[in-house]
């Protein structure tokens, strides 16, 4: 890390939580290179289809704060 990053990061840390989802989503995109237009639209497909079995009920859903949790518990102590 550059000499300013650790600076960057602790003033990051202390964002909001949308805003810090925001800026690690930038911040991702601007490394990711060009998008795969193929696997765009088969994901986008793949999320239509889970939508509709939601939907439908076919899928048993969860609220997202327990699968935040967890996840978190999985990635244990930060």
């Amino acid at each position: 890390m550059s000499r300013t990053a650790p600076q960057i990061l602790t003033e990051a840390l202390a964002l909001p939580e949308q805003e810090r989802l925001q800026l690690a989503s930038e911040i991702l995109a601007s490394v990711e290179g060009p998008g795969d237009p193929d696997w765009d639209r088969l994901w986008l497909e793949e999320l239509d289809r889970r939508a509709a079995a939601a939907d439908r009920g076919e899928l048993a859903l969860e609220e997202w704060a327990d699968v935040r949790k967890r996840v978190l518990a999985r990635l244990g102590p930060r």
